[in-house]
């Protein structure tokens, strides 16, 4: 596989080597959500890494340990939602002939009482989330499309976390929790990550923190 060439213009922070303070707000990303708050996302054809399923929960439980902020963002829900369901689909599809790993429609809609416990998986996963972290506003309006495509063209991130750093800069704030390295290419933020590449690469270039 080709390294991904980072460039790193936000502060990096190991999580392995911080310690959470009681002053912090962290807005946690979607995909550290999935691995906290989701017990089969082990069971998925492409399984999280251990560090992935080690490092992040106890971050987040030494920040609510030390009553930190924990925020959440609703435009999690949506991906987390079709994280689940590609998971839960792939679990189904080793055990039931006829459907294949990618037939997202046949599984949503031929197989109703699999389809009904994937909602249960979702619904139980965001109440989990819901009871550790506060809400962040996150409004998607003429004004907010327009700084995201802004912010598209010179910050290397998906569409998703477009609007997620649009929602952060509005509300003020600066730190997130994360495995994706495309958060690396914001400046003016913090990741707080147990990525190694991405950790690497901020040491390479001089951007690591250590608090």
């Amino acid at each position: 596989m080709m390294a991904i060439n980072y460039n790193v213009q936000a502060d990096v922070i190991d999580i392995q080597r911080d310690q959470p303070r009681d002053t912090d707000t962290f807005l946690v990303d979607s995909n550290v959500w999935y691995w906290v708050a989701y017990p089969r996302s082990n069971q998925s054809s492409r399984p999280p890494a251990q560090y992935q399923m080690s490092n992040y929960p106890a971050y987040v439980n030494a920040a609510l340990n030390t009553r930190a902020r924990l925020l959440r963002c609703g435009l999690s829900l949506a991906e987390l939602s079709h994280l689940i369901e590609k998971t839960e689909r792939e679990i189904f599809s080793r055990g039931v002939g006829g459907i294949q790993p990618n037939e997202t429609k046949v599984f949503r809609h031929n197989y109703p009482t699999r389809r009904a416990s994937v909602v249960g998986e979702v619904e139980a996963a965001w109440a989990s989330i819901k009871s550790l972290a506060e809400p962040m506003t996150a409004t998607i309006d003429e004004p907010t499309t327009d700084a995201a495509l802004t912010r598209f063209k010179t910050q290397l991130v998906d569409g998703y976390d477009l609007f997620i750093l649009e929602a952060m800069a509005a509300n003020g704030v600066v730190q997130v929790i994360t495995d994706d390295g495309d958060f690396v290419t914001v400046p003016g933020i913090q990741v707080f990550t147990s990525n190694r590449h991405v950790i690497q690469a901020a040491t390479t270039q001089g951007r690591p923190v250590v608090r």
